[in-house]
């Protein structure tokens, strides 16, 4: 018996109990967790902007070391230090064909699968594959990646989500050259990590745009070198700071119809928009014809920040071992999974960075 944060059902508070885990069939891992960060993603996840079976384990960013392996688990062994991929690709469909590993058709499949089971026989589906918010947990082999050397293993959580999502929305959505200027809006954890990543890509001027002016600092930290308050004037903003033109790239990563619309507005004639936040279906985002011409802008989406993790993870490694990638910059607040609900309060305030379950 494990202790985990478990979400009963859809709108209600987390409830951290006792739950039973299977020992790891063929193909299956067992990992104890060393730390697992607390995501927007899992706050979307327990009010329904994002919907999985339940109850669930939630939680999908962590980082943790082997217990113990099913039958023909041969890549990681007992006492290996492990990243979890929530979204693992399964190799053979249309978009892995393709190599958009991030696009996988059958990533989420393992969701519905029962995960565990409560005292009381109450069966427990993984949330997002993997069940970071317990001291253990049973996942399939290729949800586990093994840790790079050099990096710590409590700050590795934050590789299986955050800094994969804002590196990979830098480097291989929308592509930011050396010399471009970069605005992100949204300064969470993956803003933080989309900071760092515009500044290792050698934007000559990164611009945060965030509602709380208490993230001024967190911002600069990460790379700014600007920083505008959210309001109605945001892109009018950001214009006066990139000579008129508007930024080159705008990352949003928020989710709101109305941050979109300033990312959008934000970027220069023929720049690039992504968005990186998950927003509600309520969230409607509008164009009318001619400006779409006018501008000449991209708009995409990107999930996971297109990455692989298995090509990627390696690559940021060397970046934190360089110094160049700072993951205790993202953390702003430690704690124990009783911390998780008043974590997810204060990321409806918009308060922080991430914050980090830290398993003892």
């Amino acid at each position: 018996m494990v202790r985990a944060a478990v979400l009963p059902a859809v709108g209600s508070p987390l409830e951290i109990t006792r739950i039973e885990l299977p020992e790891p069939g063929p193909g299956r891992v067992r990992v104890r967790l060393t730390a697992a960060g607390v995501c927007h993603s899992d706050l979307s996840l327990s009010n329904g902007t994002m919907q999985v079976p339940v109850p669930a384990v939630l939680g999908h960013e962590g980082a943790g070391t082997v217990v113990s392996v099913g039958e023909g688990v041969t890549h990681v062994a007992p006492g290996d230090g492990v990243v979890l991929n929530w979204a693992p690709s399964c190799g053979h469909c249309h978009h892995c064909s393709l190599g958009e590993v991030w696009l996988c058709a059958g990533a989420l499949k393992g969701a519905g699968a029962v995960h565990a089971v409560t005292e009381d026989g109450t069966q427990l589906h993984p949330g997002l594959n993997v069940a970071a918010f317990a001291e253990e947990t049973v996942v399939a082999a290729n949800c586990v990646l093994p840790l790079p050397e050099g990096v710590p293993p409590a700050e590795a959580a934050l590789l299986g989500c955050a800094v994969l999502t804002g590196y990979g929305a830098v480097h291989h959505s929308a592509r930011v050259r050396e010399g471009e200027t970069v605005v992100v809006l949204g300064v969470g954890g993956v803003g933080l990590a989309t900071l760092q990543a515009a500044r290792i890509a050698g934007a000559s001027r990164i611009i945060a745009v965030d509602v709380s002016p208490g993230k001024e600092g967190l911002a600069r930290a990460a790379g700014a070198t600007d920083f505008v308050v959210a309001s109605d004037a945001t892109a009018r903003e950001v214009r006066a700071l990139t000579g008129g033109l508007g930024a080159d790239v705008a990352v949003e990563c928020v989710g709101r119809a109305v941050t979109i619309r300033a990312a959008w507005d934000s970027t220069r004639r023929g720049g690039r928009t992504t968005v990186v936040g998950i927003g509600g279906k309520d969230q409607q985002v509008t164009f009318h014809a001619l400006e779409l011409f006018h501008w000449g802008r991209t708009l995409s989406g990107c999930v996971y920040g297109n990455s692989d993790p298995a090509r990627d993870l390696p690559v940021l490694a060397e970046h934190i071992r360089a110094g160049r990638l700072d993951l205790s910059a993202l953390v702003t607040e430690r704690i124990g999974l009783d911390g998780i609900p008043a974590a997810f309060e204060n990321m409806v305030a918009g308060k922080g960075g991430r914050a980090l379950v830290v398993f003892p």
